[in-house]
């Protein structure tokens, strides 16, 4: 490591790494990690986004005249580490597993030097462009909706399959509200004496979400390229459309009862965020695939 990186303080979520003193903190307080453990999680950072492969790690870690078990004592090194940052190879939110290749640390750095923040890696052959990295860097992280770097990835199949079953809900919530529409007055009468600009509302928000649902499913189902970003443009209008059919069990409280519409209710409520979550997941996986 350049000596100029000697006096830099790194900061990757609740963690900090000391580089001149060696040391590992969270929330301040000082984590016991081993001197091998400890080297590789420099190396992962000074190369951040990028991968570092069992040989580096294998050159930086022990000279060349040395003789060990290299895998197994590598592998119990990278435990160790993942350990003192309560990380996951299934599920990994700081060091991702390339299979037969090596290690490459995925979350967003701050390098801090002399007060300032940088949002970069520590040595030279970091390349800013990094998808991963800049992509990390470039956005102010949302304090109150999750982002890709707070979600673990999934399984492509997964999430399509769930994404299409919210939209095929929506839909039939729809359609079944639109072929009941005229056994709703008697319901609507209770609620106004005028229901007229409810029928209005329910049957412009179902007739205008019709089609928005049979865009996301199609989009869902073939595949669609580009999907989680084109959803994330689209939720700031999708989010009260959908809260407000949240409230759609209420239309059948004359025989589901009030407590159980109630508790539709409350759960439908979430549905929205449930979607966005599911998609970042998706696109937090597909970054990790165009890193491998």
């Amino acid at each position: 490591m350049a000596d100029a990186d000697l006096s830099r303080r790194v900061r990757f979520g609740l963690f900090e790494v000391d580089l001149r003193a060696c040391e590992l903190r969270k929330n301040g307080v000082k984590i016991k990690l081993q001197e091998q453990p400890f080297r590789i999680l420099v190396s992962l950072l000074r190369q951040q986004g990028e991968i570092v492969t069992r040989e580096e790690l294998r050159r930086e870690l022990w000279p060349s005249d040395t003789f060990v078990d290299f895998d197994h004592s590598l592998n119990a090194a990278v435990k160790r580490l993942r350990d003192a940052l309560d990380d996951s190879a299934d599920n990994p939110r700081f060091i991702q597993t390339i299979p037969r290749r090596g290690y490459r640390f995925i979350a967003s750095v701050e390098v801090l030097t002399d007060g300032a923040v940088e949002s970069a890696g520590l040595g030279e052959k970091h390349r800013p462009g990094a998808a991963l990295a800049a992509s990390a860097a470039g956005e102010e992280r949302n304090l109150v909706f999750s982002d890709s770097q707070d979600l673990p990835s999934a399984s492509r199949g997964v999430v399509r399959l769930l994404f299409s079953l919210i939209q095929v809900m929506y839909l039939c919530f729809y359609v079944i509200s639109l072929a009941n529409l005229h056994r709703m007055q008697p319901l609507f009468a209770q609620v106004v004496e005028h229901p007229f600009w409810l029928y209005v509302v329910l049957v412009v928000t179902a007739a205008g979400g019709i089609p928005v649902r049979l865009y996301l499913l199609s989009a869902a189902v073939f595949g669609y390229r580009g999907l989680p970003a084109k959803f994330l443009r689209l939720f700031p209008i999708l989010l009260p459309l959908d809260e407000l059919w949240a409230l759609a069990p209420f239309l059948l409280v004359d025989k589901i009862r009030l407590g159980l519409a109630l508790a539709a209710t409350a759960a439908l409520l979430y549905v929205p965020f449930s979607q966005r979550s599911l998609l970042l997941m998706k696109d937090r996986r597909a970054q990790h695939t165009d890193h491998s």
